[in-house]
């Protein structure tokens, strides 16, 4: 088989960018993702212009007995991962704690930090194995920062940032690369998850100014994994021109 790269969250936005982008490189593809009709046109999108072989996974990461077994189940030539992409994340709500719903914590937490883990782990053992590997996890400048009603948010991609910096020490001596890519604003579906489907106020995010794009992020991605072997980008952190910080953005 050709190189091999496996996406978390790919049925949309900054994952399903990286699928073209890597498809485009001849990476076969493992895609995962909680929408199985939207995996399943990527996929099909991905074979037709790239000729590529894909597998999806539908699965929730915050789910770790499916986690581990819908991974487990792949064939053995399907776990010679080149390339692990941490992208499954969100955000939920925009409140001051004291406000805060327990279940949009619980869902940031459980998907940005405990779900990266549970994928991380699986992954990371079959790169042992294979003597081979680059972990690219997705923080955010939320992850540097922190900004007013980011709070919980904020701190699930401080974690993520932590656990990048534990991970490139902890898998040192097995000579896997680990990579920590931090965007500002990207106008995805990020916003309109964030606020439960309301598109005036998803909108309203990037009035003004010009956000990065999903591709801007997968060329990104892309740099760091094409570097020689002998190199390793530990993180970068991407912003539109227009922003300079998490909160200040020049809009005209």
């Amino acid at each position: 088989m050709s190189k091999i790269a496996l996406i978390t969250g790919a049925t949309a936005g900054i994952g399903e960018a990286c699928a073209h982008v890597f498809a485009r490189e001849r990476y076969d593809l493992i895609l995962t993702g909680r929408r199985a009709d939207r995996l399943e046109t990527v996929s099909k999108q991905l074979i037709a212009e790239y000729n590529v072989h894909v597998k999806t996974l539908v699965f929730d990461v915050r789910d770790r007995e499916d986690v581990i077994s819908k991974l487990e189940e792949l064939p053995n030539d399907w776990k010679q991962v080149n390339v692990l992409v941490n992208n499954a994340g969100l955000s939920q709500g925009l409140d001051p704690i004291q406000n805060g719903s327990y279940d949009d914590w619980e869902t940031m937490m459980d998907t940005n930090v405990k779900g990266l883990l549970y994928v991380t782990k699986v992954v990371s053992n079959w790169m042992i194995t294979n003597k081979l590997g680059h972990i690219v996890n997705l923080g955010s400048i939320a992850g540097k920062e922190v900004y007013p009603n980011g709070n919980v948010y904020c701190a699930s991609k401080h974690a993520v940032d932590a656990l990048n910096k534990g991970m490139r020490i902890d898998l040192l001596p097995h000579g896997i690369r680990v990579t920590a890519v931090h965007p500002g604003a990207v106008e995805t579906e990020f916003s309109l998850v964030r606020f439960k489907g309301d598109e005036a106020r998803a909108k309203k995010v990037y009035d003004g100014f010009e956000p990065l794009v999903a591709m801007d992020v997968a060329e990104t991605i892309w740099f760091a994994v094409s570097r020689p072997a002998h190199v390793n980008i530990n993180e970068l952190t991407i912003m539109p021109t227009a922003q300079a910080t998490a909160t200040n953005i020049f809009r005209k």
